[in-house]
């Protein structure tokens, strides 16, 4: 799907459009593209000009919630199909993404680009083949690429991630200059897919699967046989699990995770929020 590049607003984003305006402003300096640029755009008394396009000052637009224009006016970047989808905003710029209210990525420390670039870091991917399982918004590849990996490929299961992907800016393009045919991104279950990926063609792996009660299938000894099956000796491994029901259950998933991936080959330790292991 082609990429949106109109502009992205927030509340606080459109409060000083509106501020701007009433003040007698011409114009106004800002992001609007959830900080990836700053641009200027015209303001005249009843529309507001960005990239030679006019668009109209929108109503009142709620907390927590980024809008994109449809054609027709701002709408919300959110979809319904089975579960509520939205992208999120937050104060790093880059947005994360919440499935029926729960926050897929964590941003009330860092930004979750920092985020991902430090557990990239992990399998060294300079140079390097990636297998990006659970694609998400993307943050993983952006850091491979940014890395300088040599190949990434991403797979992600669930269709309105993918859309949420189009009008987020801090989603790689696979088809952008920027990505340099480097980052192959395809629409379907690696627990899947899998099966067809070549013995050991692969030299680090991302696995950021959601939680186990979602997709056990992605935490299965089956699926990490895979894995040490496709990943060349030596390679690296980062699979996120954070901790899960270890307060109330007493369930330790990263040590489950990594008795699996030691029984399928890996050395395995734990390492930020998930395991860290390396083929035997």
């Amino acid at each position: 799907m082609p990429h949106y590049s109109g502009p992205l607003l927030t509340r606080e984003i459109a409060e000083k459009l509106l501020a701007a305006r009433d003040a007698g402003d011409g114009a106004w300096v800002g992001s609007l593209d959830l900080e990836r640029s700053n641009g200027e755009a015209r303001l005249d008394p009843d529309a507001w000009f960005w990239r030679e396009q006019r668009y109209p000052y929108p109503a009142k637009l709620k907390d927590r919630t980024i809008y994109h224009w449809d054609g027709d006016d701002f709408a919300p970047v959110s979809r319904y199909s089975g579960a509520l989808i939205k992208l999120v905003p937050t104060q790093w710029g880059a947005p994360t993404f919440e499935i029926d209210g729960i926050k897929m990525l964590p941003t009330a420390k860092t930004s979750p680009i920092d985020d991902a670039r430090r557990k990239v870091e992990l399998v060294e991917p300079r140079g390097k083949t990636v297998l990006d399982n659970c694609g998400g918004l993307g943050y993983f590849a952006a850091c491979c690429l940014e890395a300088g990996a040599a190949r990434i490929q991403s797979f992600e299961k669930n269709e309105d991630v993918l859309w949420l992907r189009t009008l987020n800016p801090w989603s790689p393009d696979p088809q952008a200059p920027a990505s340099g045919g480097r980052l192959q991104l395809d629409h379907a279950d690696v627990s899947k897919a899998i099966v067809q990926i070549a013995d050991a063609s692969v030299d680090a792996l991302l696995h950021d699967p959601p939680r186990f009660g979602i997709a056990g299938e992605l935490y299965s000894q089956t699926f990490y046989d895979h894995l040490a099956r496709v990943l060349r000796r030596g390679g690296r491994l980062f699979h996120y699990t954070g901790s899960p029901n270890k307060l109330t259950s007493g369930r330790d998933v990263p040590r489950e995770v990594a008795k699996r991936l030691e029984k399928a080959g890996f050395k395995a330790q734990s390492a930020l929020d998930g395991v860290f292991a390396s083929k035997r």
